[in-house]
């Protein structure tokens, strides 16, 4: 059984949660949710300033506050809030605040959510700008030693890709104890609302425009895909949403061509049951792909690549297709948008990977032990990792003595 006592609990954000926005910000809503389950005081900080779509946190009970990066009157809100545990919300947060953590409340426990592997999308992104995508990946680079030493310095991480935990696991060797595996996750859809196939028309990409996969994707829809398919499905049209569009992004709206580029979407509930097919031809990037799932809980299926499948099913379960080249693509765009039979299956199997892989009511039981068991054995769990205690003590000291630095410099 897990703790019903009141624990305290700090989190800190790279940005204030915008869950309509990304699926990072849905992320953390799904965290804070969690913990809120438990019983836990939540205080969120973030050194970010808040937009007109950042949730209202103090209507949730969680107590906002906002923090200096650098600056000495940080410690003043760890003294005085005595957490039993802090959430990082990326490990660039961690690189910044856990050696104050460790250094005023050494007993607090300390947890990474990694949101996706940060250096795996960073490599995969050189790797497509330099067309290699076929070979292997060179490992040795900064954005990888800086999140490794993120992950051996925090007592968990938490790991939203069956992919990338078997990536930590089998290639940095990290224990299984430092991992927790915890997926984006959903509430069990409700079939019996999904609309009919003869209900719904169009086709969609959604994503968040600051996300440079997303502005790939629909660059490679607009050049590559579109054409062909615009003649394969008249009269069809493709509608483009993200929040953040950039005037690049607003150019490409072409009514002429039914390429419709709308920005920010509204209610999104709306848009993904009353179209027939999303198109996600994501070059490059890391962790789950957030509107593929999202997609799934409205009944939505879904044509995508191999990246933006990874972590969640393959060519066997997949609701609808995962095409390795353009031609494959239209082609099994063509086939579902038209396919009525093909199209029903589709949404079952999407249906089945949520109720079977991603249910919230599954995994907050498990997470909630696992933060139980974790507060209780920290000391022990400490002790008996040397190596990760060996890469504390020295990224600590020069995280530590490069933010006293820059701190006077600022004076």
């Amino acid at each position: 059984m897990h703790m019903t006592a009141t624990k305290k609990l700090l989190i800190i954000g790279t940005v204030w949660p915008e869950p309509n926005s990304s699926a990072a910000g849905s992320r953390m809503m799904q965290l804070i949710d969690l913990f809120l389950a438990a019983h836990w005081q939540i205080t969120f900080a973030s050194t970010a300033s808040k937009s007109n779509w950042s949730v209202d946190l103090q209507n949730l009970g969680v107590e906002s506050v906002s923090i200096a990066i650098n600056h000495s009157s940080f410690d003043e809100l760890i003294k005085q809030g005595q957490f039993e545990a802090v959430v990082f919300d990326r490990f660039t947060t961690e690189e910044k605040f856990a050696w104050r953590i460790a250094e005023l409340l050494p007993n607090a426990l300390r947890i990474l959510d990694t949101e996706d592997l940060h250096f795996l999308r960073t490599l995969r992104t050189q790797q497509w700008k330099n067309n290699t995508q076929d070979e292997a990946i060179n490992w040795q680079d900064k954005a990888c030693f800086r999140e490794m030493a993120s992950i051996y310095r925090s007592d968990c991480s938490l790991i939203i890709s069956r992919a990338e935990m078997k990536l930590l696991l089998d290639t940095f060797g990290v224990k299984p104890s430092r991992l927790c595996y915890l997926p984006l996750l959903y509430t069990k859809p409700n079939f019996e609302a999904f609309r009919k196939f003869e209900e719904r028309k169009d086709l969609l990409f959604i994503g968040n425009f600051l996300h440079e996969p997303n502005m790939q994707s629909v660059l490679e829809l607009k050049e590559k895909i579109w054409p062909q398919l615009r003649k394969d499905l008249p009269g069809v049209q493709l509608h483009i949403y993200g929040a953040y569009p950039s005037q690049k992004a607003l150019a490409l709206h072409n009514p002429k061509e039914n390429f419709l580029v709308h920005g920010r979407a509204e209610n999104v509930q709306d848009i993904m049951q009353s179209s027939r097919l999303l198109l996600a031809p994501i070059p490059f990037g890391a962790g789950l792909k957030g509107k593929l799932l999202e997609a799934m809980t409205y009944g939505l299926p879904s044509v995508t690549s191999a990246i933006g499948a990874e972590g969640i099913g393959n060519d066997e379960t997949w609701p609808g297709a995962i095409a390795k080249t353009d031609a494959n693509f239209i082609a099994a765009s063509k086939e579902l948008y038209l396919n009525e039979s093909e199209w029903k299956n589709a949404q079952l199997k999407g249906l089945n990977c949520i109720e079977t892989h991603f249910l919230f009511t599954d995994f907050k039981p498990i997470f909630l032990q696992t933060l139980d068991d974790l507060i209780e054995n920290i000391e022990t769990n400490r002790t008996q990792n040397f190596m990760e205690s060996l890469v504390q003590f020295h990224s600590f000291q020069n995280n530590k003595y490069f933010s006293k630095w820059i701190e006077e410099k600022n004076k």
